[in-house]
């Protein structure tokens, strides 16, 4: 009988050439990509803002992420109170986590709007 890792290993080759395969197409075009910033006349404020913006994005998706595995790890605790506190213990840290960042994104902001960057 074949093991499961030469099916796996198989498999995997077949999807990765055809991957490649059905991108072919798609490579051709890569002349006309567009500038994922926008325009090339950005003034440093805009930059900054859409850095600020992605960077919020990604803390907002983190965070998520934390919400999700600190319920998961108290939920499946099944009493360990080991567990319990270690799950309850990265919600509290995604939390508090949260609150730091929202808050410096505010104190920024407001120090950027008072001196009209």
């Amino acid at each position: 009988m074949i093991k499961f890792s030469k099916i796996a290993s198989i498999l995997s080759l077949c999807l990765l050439i055809s991957g490649l395969v059905l991108s072919l197409p798609l490579s051709l075009n890569a002349a006309s990509l567009d500038n994922p910033l926008g325009n090339n006349n950005l003034a440093p404020q805009q930059l900054y803002g859409r850095i600020i913006y992605a960077f919020m994005g990604v803390t907002g998706t983190v965070a998520l992420l934390m919400f999700v595995i600190g319920g998961f790890q108290w939920m499946t605790a099944a009493g360990n109170s080991e567990k319990v506190k270690k799950g309850r213990d990265t919600l509290m840290w995604a939390v508090f986590g949260l609150v730091v960042i929202f808050s410096s994104y505010a104190i920024l902001r407001t120090i950027l709007e008072t001196l009209r960057f």
